[in-house]
């Protein structure tokens, strides 16, 4: 099985391997991406750090901000494209004389 930080199970496996030195109180197998080779505990520890970090910086006030101003944008452009097509349209429409 593939290690999930998100997961709270696949956390206390990492935290209760930490603690005794060992998998032998682990229910589950973890499997080690090829980009790790065979160093399981490396890539488990390495995960976390990602999800740690992400959890305590990524979702910070400027980061909310940004976000919120890129959806505001991205909202006003749709709204225009819809306008536009309708434009488009109506060009098309044949004329009545």
């Amino acid at each position: 099985m593939a290690f999930d930080p998100h997961n709270k199970d696949h956390r206390r496996y990492y935290a209760e391997y930490l603690e005794y030195k060992g998998w032998g109180m682990c229910p589950v197998r973890f499997i080690c991406t090829e980009d790790h080779g065979d160093n399981l505990p490396a890539m488990i520890q390495r995960i976390m750090v990602d999800y740690y970090v992400d959890r305590e910086f990524g979702g910070g006030k400027l980061a909310k901000e940004r976000s919120d101003v890129l959806s505001r944008k991205a909202d006003s452009l749709y709204k225009e494209a819809g306008k536009l097509r309708i434009e488009s349209k109506a060009l098309l429409k044949p004329r009545r004389s």
